[in-house]
């Protein structure tokens, strides 16, 4: 044992702690992209060697249909609660490469920020909480309270395997409830915590006309462009309004109290500081609700992506035999992903325009939108150290992004998930300069520190 204290430990391993950060950010996990199967592989591996050297136990690399889950354990605080710990090791694909001030995949410091692709989302905070528990176990030898460990590697693709995997290992993961380490905090200048996420949905659409692309001047106005033909379809998914015109779409949402829009309400936003912030001219969604309702309490359909044809440098005359688009849905209660996919493949199907033909793929690992009691006595906790920490009251938001493990947890072991990262939701993930504060490690090891022990104090 070191002789200090779990705190004066955390506090005087900062270097090391982000040394660590900075070798796990610099493994392109990448669980979209079949091409990074074996970085994929390798970021499982590293995490579990350093699970190991916390002091971890039962350290293992399980496999799944698709990439590996992480898990670990420590239990020897009898008569103490047990909680599940969670975490992500997959990141998202780093491209437009362009528009990255720094390699993504090549950590650097820069302002009081780690910058690469993953540090935010999800390796600085799974290693925020593996530092706190490394903190104990190398201190005192010991935790307060007994901790599991599931570490997926699917999160950013929707978690495909995760259910089927908790499932299988139901008994093994049983613990009084999960504390998330993924789940970013809404703002950088407020202590929250996200006690709702909205589900989602994903689907690839493709419209096909002639049999292989064509000379734009001798087939030009005599076959259908599947570009335009798609152009005018998913033109059609949205009304004058910015409302999902989609039959259907609507029917089983749960509409908000007035207390909940009150709440809303209450909370310190300013819409035009944020559209600073993103660089958008102005805001824009379904009429009737304030920005915060659209992005916490209400569905929406968005296109992700659109392709065909040429769109290289220069000009290539051709009417392409090919047209996509990727179009995903955050969902609400109580809304579902498999009837929410039904009404919008009806809905193209309809309204397919003539001449071409239309396909439609279903993506898997859709999420059913979850939210926490807020009597949760995890929950209370987590408002009580956040408090601590920053001096402040914290406050109770919601996540408009999907987090698929709450429906999952809850469905397959009974409990609920606490979020508890240290993430912000400024700091650029899923896009390009992607950054961790310095700060936020810094206060999150203390703050799961903090969590670990009055949690153990509480049962003792």
């Amino acid at each position: 044992m070191s002789g200090q204290t779990p705190e004066q430990w955390g506090a005087e391993r900062q270097d090391e702690i982000l040394g660590t950060l900075r070798e796990f950010v610099a493994i392109p996990s990448v669980s979209t992209d079949p091409a990074y199967a074996a970085d994929m592989r390798r970021g499982a591996e590293f995490l579990a060697a350093h699970m190991r050297a916390c002091g971890l136990e039962n350290v293992a690399v399980r496999t799944t249909a698709g990439h590996p889950v992480v898990m670990a354990d420590w239990l020897h605080a009898p008569e103490r609660p047990t909680i599940l710990i969670y975490g992500h090791y997959d990141v998202q694909p780093p491209e437009p490469l362009a528009k990255w001030r720094t390699s993504p995949f090549e950590p650097t410091l820069r302002d009081g920020r780690l910058y690469g692709r993953g540090a935010s989302d999800d390796k600085g905070p799974v290693i925020v909480a593996l530092a706190a528990i490394a903190a104990f176990l190398q201190t005192e030898g010991r935790l307060p309270i007994n901790i599991k460990l599931l570490i997926e590697g699917e999160e950013e693709i929707g978690s495909a395997h995760l259910d089927d995997f908790v499932a299988e290992h139901a008994m093994a993961l049983a613990a009084d409830f999960v504390l998330s380490a993924d789940g970013a905090t809404w703002r950088a200048d407020l202590p929250t915590i996200a006690v709702a996420s909205r589900g989602i949905c994903a689907l690839e659409v493709t419209v096909t006309g002639a049999e292989k692309d064509l000379h734009s001047g001798r087939h030009g106005g005599s076959v259908a462009n599947p570009l335009q033909a798609l152009s005018r379809l998913l033109a059609s998914l949205h009304d004058e309004t910015g409302a999902v015109a989609v039959s259907g779409f609507y029917d089983s949402v749960r509409l908000p109290s007035a207390d909940e829009r009150q709440a809303l309400g209450d909370i310190p936003f300013d819409e035009a500081a944020y559209l600073r912030s993103v660089g958008a001219p102005e805001g824009a969604g379904e009429a009737g609700w304030t920005m915060l309702e659209r992005n916490w309490l209400r569905p929406t359909l968005e296109l992700n992506g659109i392709w065909g044809g040429y769109s290289g440098p220069g000009s290539k005359t051709v009417i392409p035999s090919e047209a996509h688009a990727k179009i995903t849905c955050r969902l609400v209660p109580d809304q579902t992903p498999e009837a929410t996919l039904d009404c919008i493949e009806q809905h193209l199907q309809r309204n397919c325009p003539p001449g071409v033909t239309l396909s439609v793929t279903r993506e898997p690992g859709g999420a059913f939108p979850v939210a926490v009691p807020p009597d949760h006595p995890g929950l209370r906790l987590a408002m009580q150290v956040l408090e601590e920490t920053y001096g402040q009251k914290t406050l109770l938001v919601r996540m408009g992004a999907t987090v698929p493990i709450g429906g999952i947890f809850r469905q397959r072991l009974g409990i609920e998930t606490v979020f508890f990262s240290f993430a912000t939701s400024d700091e650029d993930y899923h896009a390009p300069n992607e950054f961790f504060r310095l700060e936020r490690l810094r206060d999150g090891v203390q703050a799961w520190i903090r969590y670990l022990s009055l949690l153990g104090q509480q049962a003792g």
